[in-house]
């Protein structure tokens, strides 16, 4: 047998997530073609046992993602405004891709099984109003890139593995009205930048101080000074 003939031709997977790659990196920004390429390489990243995102799958006869489940636009430009996979069982991670999808204004896939980092280019998504990745498996520290979302009104990403401080660019959310960091592991010192929020929405990180704003604190909240990060 020829040598050439010993080269392994690429799956059919690999080419199309190089060509999804191909169409993030170098489509016009304008076009819906580049939401149907960031939001397949997202679903490329998941485990779907219960098939719920079968209709993620790109028509030609129909170049935008507008009749996919759980995914919802504007009209008449066929951008995406919303993703929300809500409690659908999927595993994996969530890629830095997905901050190519240009315009959206709901980020929601909470209480699944998504394991891995929140990528810091989420911090890019500037008309983000709300953003919800609670009650999965992620891990690593809080992107300080968040307290970019100059647009956020809601945050939740609580129930989670995430550890380190609560970055200091939070407070920079001056639309922010619901956040909730709540039962991760983060350590250090809830800056007093952040006492507009109730103390419910730090509980349950053990290694967390409040600062002395009423002088009140939850149980499960440390008094300790052996609490930084």
């Amino acid at each position: 047998m020829a040598a050439g003939n010993n080269l392994a031709l690429p799956s059919s997977s690999s080419a199309a997530t190089a060509i999804l790659l191909l169409l993030v990196l170098l489509a016009p920004a304008q076009t819906s073609i580049t939401d149907v390429a960031a939001l397949s390489l997202l679903q490329k990243g998941l485990r779907d046992p219960n098939g719920e995102l079968t209709s993620w799958v790109w028509d030609p006869d129909l170049p935008n993602p507008c009749s996919w489940s759980y995914v919802t636009c504007d009209h008449p430009d066929h951008r995406v405004t919303g993703i929300h996979l809500v409690g659908l069982g999927l595993s994996g991670v969530i890629n830095r891709y997905l901050a190519k999808v240009e315009f959206p204004k709901y980020l929601e896939i909470p209480w699944n099984l998504i394991e891995g980092s929140i990528p810091m280019e989420y911090g890019q998504m500037e008309n983000l109003v709300s953003f919800d990745l609670s009650g999965n498996w992620l891990s690593g520290s809080i992107p300080p890139q968040l307290g970019w979302l100059q647009s956020l009104v809601y945050m939740r990403i609580d129930h989670n593995q995430l550890t380190g401080p609560i970055p200091s660019d939070l407070g920079e959310l001056h639309n922010l009205l619901f956040l909730d960091l709540a039962s991760n592991d983060l350590c250090g010192i809830v800056l007093i930048y952040l006492e507009r929020f109730p103390l419910s929405s730090f509980a349950d990180n053990p290694r967390l101080k409040l600062p002395e704003m009423d002088g009140s604190r939850p149980s499960n909240l440390t008094s300790d000074d052996d609490t930084g990060c």
